[in-house]
């Protein structure tokens, strides 16, 4: 069973989409790509880091390990092959750069709830408890090699665990031994909209670019040139962002792509909903324009739909202005 809201949380799904991106110049290249600032990282560390189109349109987020001898990048499957011929078609002559698909060769654990760190800590690595938010560690659970993150993508809450397929199996049965659930891909799906991490293909469309996004934590602004610095920068300095994505408690279902207004005018867009786990009501993320409506306001969603506009676990650590860090 599966428990949304309470502290009864600790959930397993597993995933794999990496790249790894290696040669004398992958972290030059990742970080003109992308826009966190690669280059302040050290070998252990891990961050969000959002590819873009030039003129600052999502694509999707990345989460970048620092490892010492490359860059593994997890993507969503909707962007991995856009990703990889994005990044290919950047590679010039000169550049010592190599990036190799290695979805087949790995399988990544991700494991949310409060109750995360007891399933760590039953495997004996209470090392890896003290490590911070945006790390990882390479450890050996049964004498598997795995390598751990704190932080699971979508809640910092919980950790991720990176390990070859042929440990793969045996690493689930062992995480369901010691009290870890399996859920699958629709209650991730709701997992991952409560928290409010936008998605390709719903948040993240060449319809909005990043600041909309609210993915601050993502970005800097004094990195130097990167795709999408640009618009970015100029979007900053004449405060030019207009809208704003949010979490909206809505009192009956409405499909995705409705519209969101106020006082019969239109100020927004619905773009994803749920109605699982024990979520007592229909729960949507939404992109709102910034002077409309806020935290706290009552819009209209789609035919007599009354929405009510709350901000969101992963969208509230968002800390805007913030460039000398990408987590």
């Amino acid at each position: 069973m599966l428990y949304f809201g309470d502290c009864q949380l600790f959930l397993l799904i597993s995933f794999s989409n990496p790249d790894t991106v290696s040669g004398e110049h992958r972290v030059q290249f990742i970080h003109s790509q992308s826009t966190a600032n690669i280059e302040i990282l050290n070998e252990g560390q891990v961050c969000d880091t959002v590819f873009v189109t030039p003129t600052a349109r999502t694509i999707d987020i990345a989460h970048a390990w620092i490892m010492k001898n490359a860059i593994t990048l997890v993507t969503s499957p909707e962007t991995r092959e856009k990703i990889t011929s994005m990044l290919n078609k950047y590679i010039f002559f000169a550049d010592k750069v190599e990036i190799q698909d290695i979805t087949m060769k790995t399988s990544l654990f991700a494991l949310a709830g409060p109750r995360s760190h007891k399933i760590i800590e039953g495997f004996d690595l209470k090392d890896v408890l003290r490590l911070p938010y945006g790390s990882h560690k390479q450890c050996i659970v049964n004498g598997t090699p795995i390598t751990i993150a704190v932080g699971n993508i979508i809640s910092e809450e919980g950790f991720l665990l990176l390990v070859s397929p042929a440990n793969a199996k045996s690493l689930w049965k062992s995480l369901k031994d010691h009290g870890a659930v399996p859920m699958g891909s629709n209650a991730w799906e709701t997992l991952r909209i409560l928290q409010g991490r936008p998605a390709p293909g719903k948040e993240l469309t060449d319809e909005f670019n990043v600041l909309e996004a609210n993915l601050w934590n993502a970005i800097s602004l004094d990195k130097g040139c990167y795709k999408g610095q640009e618009t970015i920068s100029r979007l900053v300095t004449y405060n030019g962002v207009k809208q704003r994505l949010w979490g909206i408690r809505l009192s009956s279902h409405v499909e995705p792509g409705s519209s969101i207004s106020v006082n019969g005018e239109k100020v927004g867009k619905l773009t994803s909903v749920t109605t699982g786990g024990h979520v007592s009501k229909p729960f949507g993320l939404g992109y709102i324009r910034k002077r409309a409506a806020s935290e706290g306001d009552i819009v209209n969603v789609g035919d007599g739909v009354v929405g009510t506009v709350v901000e969101v676990p992963y969208l509230g650590r968002q800390r805007p202005l913030s460039s000398k860090s990408c987590v």
